[in-house]
């Protein structure tokens, strides 16, 4: 079996209208799918077909099933899910357009993972604990598009951090940039 890289972002808002104005220092873009087209190349220059992609949150939000379906294929790379707010519907279910798509295992919460040795808890989330904290676990998040600060072994990955230059970044990277 040969090597897999994992590389670890958060917060595409891929088809999100809304975002262009929320973000609009980091997105500065004139419609959605000219964002779209620069974030899947973004991901692209760094993810191989064979790497694991850990999106932590907030895929896509469109109403067009088609459309989203056409983006998850031109990303590269094996995508597992970790659900944020904006991949739910009203009811708290996972939303429609996003379901069904072949995701490398079921959409989740949460999820647990390792690199470089390390354990790493993935959530939308920042949590200010989380499972092996006192044990040297690491932390990964999004939702906050940069505006929280780097915390012991704690970061937010969202595409929309300065440091992350719109792209998805290895463990070996965003431990590079904790203070631990």
């Amino acid at each position: 079996m040969s090597f897999v890289r994992k590389l670890f972002t958060a917060d595409l808002h891929l088809g999100h209208h809304g975002i262009l104005k929320h973000c609009p220092a980091t997105r500065p873009f004139d419609s959605v799918e000219d964002m779209d087209r620069a974030i899947v190349e973004r991901i692209n220059e760094r993810v191989e077909k064979g790497d694991i992609l850990y999106i932590i949150g907030d895929f896509a939000i469109s109403s067009d099933p088609a459309y989203v379906r056409h983006l998850f294929h031109s990303i590269n790379g094996r995508k597992i899910l970790v659900l944020g707010n904006h991949d739910l519907d009203n009811k708290g279910r996972v939303a429609k357009t996003i379901r069904d798509l072949p995701w490398d295992i079921p959409p989740t919460h949460a999820l647990e993972t390792t690199d470089e040795g390390c354990r790493i808890y993935l959530s939308h989330y920042a949590c200010r604990t989380w499972p092996a904290a006192h044990h040297g676990a690491y932390h990964l998040f999004g939702h906050s598009h940069g505006n929280l600060p780097l915390l012991g072994r704690s970061r937010d990955v969202g595409i929309d951090c300065p440091d992350l230059a719109f792209a998805p970044a290895t463990f070996a990277e965003l431990r590079e940039a904790l203070d631990v």
